[in-house]
Parts: structure tokens; C-alpha cells; sequence
């Protein structure tokens, strides 16, 4: 048996920008969340988060899309969201993630997908159009990435990698990874991040970043130290430091196969983004057969979060065209 621990439904009652019912996906004795909105017929629109948010990143970008038409599927990653936490540190792979998510696709027989992938969402979620392309429809690619021979990784992915280590800002009990997002989307300053996570206390915010912080830190509230070992492994998972835990080859296999996608990819690129810079979004939009790419000259890493309407509307119209 799996030691895990579960967030009480009662953490996620306080969310009132985010209305939508959970549902939950059964993996060996996990369950994993996920929310199921719109049309059971129409075409999905499968919307993957990364480190360390979870399904509440796309609640700017569910509504628009149901209304065009489209059932929304945005998944929780296990450890993460409304998702069970395994304990154990080990048990976090990205091949693992990368499993259980090709388990939820066959088990809701999912098909004419857009895949709409962000952050670790990317390299779990492009798997899957590697794998099962004949499910997928079109590539949506936001501020990621996939692994492979002569990718140039960051200062800021190596800075991010470097604080979750010994001495790091984010090594410690509990870290209050609410603040993260807020951060990065440019809703609290340095110096209120670092209070905030070396007090380890709710900063002092209001309107929309309280929202967020509180929305971000609910999954991992009051819980026990152990159940944070989800949000740990992402960072600890790059394959230039863990090749093997970032399913590297994988990656780097992944990666040749979507060069040779022949169906609509289109790239939506948050352009302040210190993780995963413009400069690589248009360079691998430009190895990419016929993709599209649309900068956004003020997003960050969290583009969902301060964008989510403008990428609605600028995906919408790149579908329109195809």
C-alpha cells in the first residue's frame, strides 16, 4: 500500500473564483483530481499545470473555453491540488507522472484533444501526443520544455533547481509555496516572498494576490511536513542535475518525435518569464512544422494566472485559422 496523505475537502471551501466540481481518477490506490467541464461531446481542451500550482491555475481560461464549445479537462498532478500526496519522496518520477496521466486519457477515452501544457505540464503532457498522437488534435506549448542534446538551461531554471537544495530559500519545513505564483506574477515583491517564506506566515496582501496565495497554499495547509515531498521532486527532477528522476531520455525522445508533428502547434509565450526565456520559445517554435508563435510581451512563468483571457482569445483565433 501506498502511504499517502489526503487534503480534507474542506482546505478547497473557501474558493469563490474557483466553482467547478471535483472529479477523481483511481490509480492503484491513489486518486487523482480533476475537473470535467463542458460539453461531454465537444472537443477537449486538456490543460496541464506544473510546479507548484495545480488546476486552479486555468480558472481564468475554463469558462471562455466552455462557452466557445470545448469540454475542459485540467488535471491535478499527484502530490499536488486535490490529488492524494504520496509521502515518500522516491516515489516522485516524471515517468510516473507521465504514466498516470496516460492512464486518465485511456480511462475517459479521451480524443480530439488540444493539449494545452505549461511548465512540467510539457514535458508529461507531450508524452502523451508522442505516445497516442491519433487522441490529439493540436499542440497548445506555454513556457516549458523537453530535455535534449544541446539545450541551454537557464540561470534562471539553475537558480530555481540551486534554492530547493541545502541553504536554498525554499529548503525547509512546510515552504510556503503559495507565495510563489503571487511572485512571479509580479502581485508581491522580493522582500515580501522572503519574509514570507523564512517567517513561513501569510504575507500582508489583499484583492487578487490574497486570493491567489490562499488558493495556491490551500492544498498543503496544516498538513504534515511529508506531504510536501510532491513539490520537493519537481525541482530536484531537472534532468541536467537528476537524469534519470526527469525521465531524460524520455524527454529527449519525445522531443525528436514532436519535430516531425505534422497537425497545428501553436506556442503562446509569457515573454518576462526568467525560467524559460522568449528566445527558446521562438527557437523551438521555429524547428516546429508550420507552428504559430504569440508573444505576450508582459506574462511571466504563470501566464494562466495574469493572461488566462488574452491566451483564450489568441488560441481561439489561431484554431479559427487552421
Amino acid at each position: 500500500m501506498t502511504k499517502f496523505i489526503r487534503t480534507p475537502d474542506s482546505a478547497f471551501s473557501a474558493l469563490d473564483d474557483f466553482p467547478f466540481a471535483p472529479h477523481y481518477h483511481q490509480w492503484h490506490d491513489l486518486r487523482m483530481h480533476y475537473i470535467d467541464d463542458g460539453p461531454a461531446d465537444g472537443p477537449v481542451m486538456l490543460m496541464l499545470h506544473g510546479m507548484p500550482t495545480w488546476s486552479y491555475l486555468y480558472r481564468h481560461m475554463i469558462p471562455p473555453l466552455v462557452e466557445a464549445g470545448y469540454r475542459c479537462i485540467a488535471t491535478d498532478h499527484l502530490g499536488f491540488g486535490r490529488s492524494d500526496k504520496p509521502t515518500d519522496p522516491h516515489w516522485y518520477t516524471i515517468a510516473r507522472h507521465t504514466e498516470v496521466l496516460t492512464s486518465l486519457i485511456i480511462k475517459l477515452d479521451l480524443r480530439n484533444i488540444t493539449l494545452v501544457c505549461q511548465d512540467w505540464g510539457g514535458p508529461t503532457g507531450l508524452a502523451q501526443a508522442a505516445m497516442m498522437p491519433e487522441r490529439f488534435e493540436r499542440l497548445t506549448i506555454m513556457n516549458t520544455w523537453l530535455h535534449h542534446d544541446g539545450y541551454e538551461y537557464s540561470e534562471g531554471i539553475q537558480n530555481w533547481n540551486e534554492n530547493w537544495h541545502e541553504g536554498g530559500l525554499y529548503c525547509r519545513e512546510q515552504p510556503n509555496v503559495g507565495t510563489v505564483p503571487v511572485f512571479y506574477g509580479g502581485l508581491m515583491d522580493q522582500e515580501q516572498m522572503d519574509k514570507a517564506m523564512e517567517e513561513n506566515n501569510e504575507p500582508d496582501l489583499s484583492g487578487e494576490a490574497k486570493r491567489m496565495y490562499r488558493a495556491y497554499s490551500a492544498p498543503h495547509r496544516g498538513l504534515d511536513d511529508a506531504a510536501f515531498n510532491g513539490l520537493r521532486r519537481f525541482p530536484l527532477s531537472i534532468p541536467f542535475e537528476n537524469y534519470n528522476g526527469g525521465n531524460g531520455a524520455a524527454q529527449s525522445s519525445h522531443y525528436k518525435t514532436l519535430l516531425d508533428w505534422k497537425k497545428p502547434t501553436h506556442f503562446i509565450w509569457g515573454c518576462a518569464d526568467p525560467v524559460f526565456i522568449e528566445d527558446w520559445g521562438r527557437i523551438w517554435a521555429s524547428r516546429m512544422n508550420a507552428a504559430t508563435f504569440d508573444p505576450i510581451s508582459k506574462a511571466g512563468h504563470f501566464l494562466q494566472d495574469t493572461h488566462g483571457q488574452e491566451i483564450v482569445e489568441l488560441l481561439l483565433g489561431r484554431i479559427s485559422q487552421e
